[in-house]
């Protein structure tokens, strides 16, 4: 997991096209009046969803893996606690194919997110996002899936 400001982003181009057409997205683009929903970056190979939630306390959350995708999650208002955990030290549920998705068990260590910073998620990174920092707030989110 790589976690750092926007501003630093350039710093990160060197680890493949499809991060540096991410994070190119997030330093190029008006954050705050990107609309819900999905923005095509370079169509099914790197693409963003924008999304907008309360944060959940932490016995709601759970952790989650990708195997095609990487993620670059970038909090856009709001503050949110997101785990991160090495996937070799958690045990893994069943694999969602079509979602790229599967849950996992186990421990890790929580940083805070928020505006101006991103993660860059790897598919040997578990993460669990969304959690609340004290109590519940909104939070606007932008997760950016690159195809490995």
């Amino acid at each position: 997991m790589i976690v750092d400001e926007i501003k630093q982003a350039g710093e990160y181009f060197d680890l493949g096209e499809g991060i540096q057409s991410a994070l190119r997205f997030l330093m190029e683009s008006n954050l705050e009046e990107l609309p819900l929903g999905r923005h095509d970056i370079d169509g099914d190979r790197v693409f963003a969803m924008v999304e907008s939630y309360q944060t959940k306390p932490m016995e709601a959350g759970f952790w989650e893996a990708h195997i095609k995708h990487l993620d670059v999650q970038c909090v856009l208002s709001g503050e949110e606690r997101l785990g991160y955990a090495p996937i070799s030290g958690l045990s893994a549920g069943p694999y969602d194919e079509e979602k790229d998705f599967y849950k996992l068990e186990g421990s890790g260590d929580f940083i805070t997110l928020r505006p101006g910073m991103f993660a860059i998620l790897k598919p040997q990174d578990a993460h669990m996002p969304g959690m609340a920092i004290k109590d519940p707030q909104q939070v606007k989110k932008i997760v950016i899936k690159v195809r490995i």
